[in-house]
This record gives structure tokens, sequence and C-alpha cells, in this order.
């Protein structure tokens, strides 16, 4: 059948000969059936159009048609028509799924514009379909989602490095992805079964930073008499994951490029050094390439580093992939938001693919969350919103933004949006928007 068709069943020819010619004139493709029965064992699997049947006709009826379209695929859009005597029929119908009803005689007009809108949702729905089919298939295979070259490349350098057992500098912007390459690399490596330690760099006081990495021995450090293992020594084995290495201090950086040269460690106080078998992979979150020109970073500890790099793809250069990863977000918020019917809209999808994403990875999910948040089914009818509409829609994203910006503290959200506290209450209310969700999902989202 042609993109698109419009599956018309109707049992009076002449009523069929007429709304053909009608919607053929309006530029729609149109098969025409005078049963149900027919009709329904000439429909393909994945219909990527419409169907249009009387309610009223012999063997089988519209609203067993219905019932039956519904079962094969609940997404396939049905618009029933029918006399003034069964609009109730037709409104019960309309509960049990169908998209629209339309009383006989209808005006070619608004029977046109009712498909389209229901071509339009089609559309849309087939495309999200396809769209986790392909999370699905990605998943199967990593959890880096998209089909693009860059990523692609990713992917195969991942495993191809995860092998190799060399120490590796992940770099790019902030929320790309770069801690789930790193957990990649020891997932996929020899050293999955030993432990990855991860040390969060920027975190660490410098007075503190030497005895958390390289421990110490029993009186050696004031106001304790035991011994402390670091967590190099602790990593040995396994992974070392320095987050955030461009947060380390000068003198931590010079006892760091040590171990990593050597293969040793020697806590405060001890006499030797002991051996480790480290797999180190460094992260870091700002031009570490800037920080050796400006002398905040050791020269000789980046190349070190950086002998194997891997640089991951900003999402601006990945277009084919933001509905990909945005319907798997999409598809995690609903899970964990208890909101199984909220379906992605063309104005989401405008969203996504027009933004540049400056934050990444990381807003994109922020988005499909606060998205789901917001609760509701998205304009998946191809309606364009009306001014208020459009107004509703932006003061929901300002203050989802305000808040993903201050991690769902609300006093601070306040002053980004320069509204009494009292408004944002009676805001957040009108939207359903739970601030709790974006204080418990702060802390995970700066990893």
């Amino acid at each position: 059948m042609t993109e698109q068709t419009v599956l018309f069943v109707e049992d009076d020819a002449a009523l069929r000969f007429a709304t053909v010619q009608a919607l053929e004139l309006a530029g729609l493709a149109v098969h025409a059936f005078a049963g149900a029965d027919v009709a329904l064992a000439a429909l393909p699997e994945d219909f990527d159009g419409v169907i249009v049947s009387d309610i009223r006709m012999p063997r089988v009826d519209g609203l067993q048609l219905l019932a039956r379209v519904r079962a094969r695929d609940p997404d396939l859009p049905v618009i029933l028509v029918t006399g003034h005597g069964d609009v109730p029929i037709a409104v019960a119908a309309l509960r049990d799924g169908a998209f629209d009803f339309l009383t006989k005689p209808f005006a070619t007009d608004h029977l046109v514009a009712t498909i389209r809108r229901a071509l339009e949702r089609r559309g849309l729905r087939l495309e999200n379909r396809r769209l986790r089919a392909a999370v699905a298939a990605g998943e199967a295979d990593s959890p880096l989602l998209g089909e693009s070259a860059g990523i692609v490349q990713l992917r195969a350098t991942i495993r191809r490095l995860a092998i190799a057992n060399v120490d590796v500098l992940i770099e790019g912007e902030t929320g790309v992805g770069k801690e789930l390459a790193a957990t990649l690399l020891h997932r996929l490596g020899p050293r999955r079964a030993r432990p990855l330690i991860a040390v969060d760099c920027a975190a660490l006081p410098e007075e503190q930073a030497a005895i958390e990495l390289f421990g110490h021995a029993a009186d050696s450090v004031a106001h304790t008499r035991l011994s402390r293992t670091g967590t190099i020594a602790t990593s040995s084995g396994g992974t070392l994951l320095l987050d955030a290495i461009d947060g380390l201090a000068p003198a931590t950086q010079a006892a760091l490029l040590r171990v990593i040269e050597e293969r040793e460690v020697q806590p405060i106080g001890a006499g030797r050094a002991d051996a480790v078998d480290l797999r180190v992979v460094a992260i870091s979150r700002g031009d570490l390439a800037g920080a050796v020109a400006a002398g905040r970073f050791r020269a000789d500890l980046y190349h070190r580093l950086g002998l194997t790099r891997i640089a991951i793809p900003p999402l601006r250069t990945r277009e084919h992939d933001r509905m990909i990863l945005f319907v798997a977000f999409v598809d995690q918020a609903r899970d964990l938001l208890a909101r199984p019917d909220y379906t992605i809209g063309e104005a989401e999808r405008r969203r996504v693919s027009d933004h540049d994403w400056p934050g990444n990875v990381r807003e994109l999910r922020n988005y499909a969350f606060a998205c789901v948040l917001a609760g509701g089914e998205g304009s998946g009818g191809g309606d364009v919103p009306d001014l208020p509409s459009r107004v509703a829609e932006f003061e929901r994203i300002a203050l989802v933004d305000a808040l993903r910006a201050s991690g769902g503290n609300v006093v601070k959200a306040v002053d980004r949006l320069g509204i009494p506290r009292k408004t944002l209450y009676y805001k957040l209310s009108r939207y359903g928007i739970d601030p709790d969700a974006f204080r418990a999902r702060a802390e995970t989202d700066e990893r």
C-alpha cells in the first residue's frame, strides 16, 4: 500500500465511491473496501496509515473492526462514521480506543482534517516505535546509544582498548558520558572481575588527597594510630578511575606520576613502596592541554596519561542520535516516575531536534525527565498550539530549567526566576512538577 494510506470501509457503494473521490482530490491515497472482513485481511503489519470505517455493516461491523485492529496494533488510528442514532455508541467507542468519529452526513473537509491529524499521530507513533527498536538493539550491544559515525567509532575504540589493558585518558565536554565510557573500559576488559575504584579528584582537599590516594602507615598521621590503605592500593588488580584529574593539586600530581611510571605506591610514613597492578583511567572535566599551558597541570603527567586517549563527541555533532537517546531517557523516566501513559509529542521532538544541548547527554536526560514529570501526552496530535499553550510550555520549561540548575533547591530556584516562593509553589503544583525529584537526581547527574 502507498505510504500513509487511508483504508476506507463502507458497504454503501455510492457513498464509498463519492468519499474515495473526495479524499483523492484532497491528495490522500485511498484503498476502499465494501466490508470489514476484507479490509482486515488486507491490513499489513505496521500499516502506516489510518482506517476510516462505517459502524453499521453486515457480517463484521465497525465496532468489531475496531476491537480486532486494536488487538493487533493499539496505536493504529480508527475513525468511525455513524448515523445520528448511533452517536452514544460512537462515544463509547472513543473510550474503547477509537481515534474519532463523524456523523453522517459529514463535510469532506472535516473528514480530511481528521484523517490528517490521525496520519500525523500515526507517523509519530511509528517513529517512536522505530526509535525504541534502535534503543533496544543499541542496549544489547552497548549502553552508549546512537547510530552516528562518531558514536559507532567510539564503541569500537572502547572495545579495542578495553582488552588492551592500557592506561587511558578520556576527554570531552561536560555531560557527554565520560564516566560511562570509563565504566565500559573496565567491564569489557580482563579486569572486570576485580573492583573499579573511582576517585573524584576535584572533591579531594589538598591536605587529604595524599592520604586518600596513597594511604599511610601506623602512627604516621596525626589523630590516628592505625594504618590506612589508599585507594590506589585498593584498586590493585582492578581499575583506578581518576575523575576530574585536572582538579589535583600540583604536589599530588607529582606523586601520582611516580605511581603511574613505576607501578608502585609508598604510603605516607612507610619505609618502602609496594608494587601495584594498576590500570589507570583518567577523566578530564576541562581542557587539560590548556591547563598544562597555564601551568596548572604537569606536562609530563599529561603526556604520560595521554598516550592513549578517547574523545567523547558532543551531542550537537550527533544529530541523528538525539531522538534515540531521548526515547531511551523517556522510557527510563516513565518507569521511575510511574507515568506509563506519557507519549512524546511534536513539541518535544522539535525541541530535541532544534536545541544545541550545551549540557550534552546529561541535559537531554534532564529534559526527558522534566517532560514526563510535567505529565500528560505531548502535542502528538499535530495541532499547532495556541498562544496560552505556548506560554504555558515556556513557563513549564523555565521552571524545570531553574530546578535542574539549582538541584531542586527551591530557594535558589526562586532567586533564579525572580518570583515569590508562594508563586513558585503554585506554579509547580499547576504543572505537576515535583522539586524532590530534582533533588534526588542532583548527585547522580553530577557524575
